[in-house]
């Protein structure tokens, strides 16, 4: 059994639904399961919708349609013949969206964004089954919200691993090409959930630890897992080699190619990751598996942006001590900040936070009724896995560094 995962830059147009055929008549198909993301900025575009939706905006119905348009746009290319089952199958999903849109009585904004966000991998998939299925591919399209279950932290669904597994098995024939949506679950009263930003990775992960699979393969816009974003960095070398623990390490400091939590059901069974380019199938790629290091063994380059920097201090000058410090991370965690790098003295305490969830206003009033705060925000984090002398040398330059923190194989640095 194969996993292969498809992300929306694949898909953003009918050439990239073409292109996918490609690979897949390139590369084999038997016994494979597809998960595809949105196509192209649809997530994006359905945040539009709930942000219109929530300010009770008058362009909340301009919004839609342009989604609407998008979709269409590549209907008409894929399907010449406008009788084609598809387009009713595609109007009922938009349908439905109108329908949360007008019936939905729940403020909850994390529950309104997991129903409405949902729509983009609903429909992208229905798309590209239709296709595969119109040129003699047969697949088999599947509901992932019957599949994965989850709790009802919504936007940032923990997984049900035993009732998921469960699902996987009886309901998933893996003698046929299956296809599926990525990033998205479903919660005990089957209201739908994500899995986090970028969790159609994970998706897939799930699916092959669930299934055994042989292998699961990313395809990407990028030869393989480079040693720096190529958007950030110049001269950006593609990394050959990975193994689990050194691929988990740059998940976790924010490398964008591998979600961080793809890795940990791979790594349990020892399924092995390939990281290919879908403009060029039978490139080497990446592949991460067992074993050491990575190859060859060079720096690695990570920048987060839009990162916060709070510093604390106490307000008599007594020590920052392990009850403040416990105190301070169950502020951050019950405001939801995702928290990159920490440090701390006797009198003085900074961490570098990810407030995707734009709850920093909440936190920071809640921390000056018991410290001194200063804060910097839109500072950048970059780290440096591997680092060299030069390779520090060259990231700072023209760079006000706000805090430098050093351990054995990593240096990070958070500059404005």
């Amino acid at each position: 059994m194969k996993i292969f995962k498809f992300g929306g830059a694949s898909v953003k147009d009918a050439n990239g639904v073409k292109n996918l055929v490609k690979v897949l008549q390139e590369v084999g198909y038997d016994t494979t399961l597809i998960v595809v993301s949105a196509m192209g900025k649809t997530t994006n575009a359905i945040e539009v919708v709930i942000k219109n939706y929530f300010d009770e905006s008058n362009e909340l119905q301009a919004s839609v349609q342009e989604i609407v348009k998008y979709h269409n746009e590549i209907l008409l290319e894929l399907f010449p013949n406008e009788q084609h089952q598809i387009y009713n199958d595609i109007k009922k999903l938009f349908e439905e969206m109108q329908g949360f849109l007008g019936r939905n009585k729940s403020p909850d904004y994390d529950y309104v964004y997991d129903q409405l966000v949902s729509f983009g991998e609903l429909i992208s998939t229905k798309i590209i089954s239709a296709y595969l299925n119109s040129i003699s591919i047969e697949t088999t399209w599947l509901d992932v919200r019957e599949l994965i279950k989850t709790d009802t932290s919504y936007r940032d669904a923990k997984v049900n691993w035993e009732v998921t597994q469960q699902n996987i098995k009886l309901n998933v024939n893996t003698s046929k090409l299956n296809i599926t949506q990525g990033f998205i679950g479903s919660d005990p009263n089957n209201f739908t959930t994500t899995l986090g930003r970028e969790g159609s990775d994970y998706t897939a992960a799930i699916f092959a630890y669930c299934l055994n699979a042989g292998s699961v393969t990313i395809w990407k816009d990028v030869p393989g897992v480079l040693n720096a974003d190529p958007r950030y960095f110049e001269n950006a070398q593609l990394l050959h080699k990975i193994s689990y623990r050194e691929a988990i390490e740059l998940a976790f400091y924010g490398a964008s190619v591998i979600h961080p939590k793809t890795l940990q059901p791979l790594q349990r069974k020892e399924i092995p990751l390939f990281v290919k380019s879908f403009l060029n199938p039978k490139g080497d790629g990446t592949a991460v598996t067992k074993g050491m290091g990575i190859t060859p063994n060079i720096p690695c380059f990570i920048v987060k942006k839009n990162q916060v920097l709070i510093s604390l201090s106490s307000l008599d000058f007594s020590f920052i001590v392990e009850e403040n410090i416990s105190e301070i991370f169950k502020l951050l965690h019950d405001c939801k900040m995702k928290v990159d790098v920490i440090q701390n003295s006797a009198i003085s305490f900074s961490v570098c936070v990810d407030n995707k969830f734009d709850n920093l206003d909440k936190l920071l009033n809640i921390l000056r009724s018991k410290f001194k705060v200063t804060y910097n925000k839109d500072v950048s984090l970059y780290t440096i896995r591997h680092f060299t002398e030069s390779a520090i040398e060259g990231l700072q330059k023209e760079k006000e560094i706000l805090l430098e923190q050093r351990a054995q194989q990593t240096i990070q640095l958070v500059v404005k």
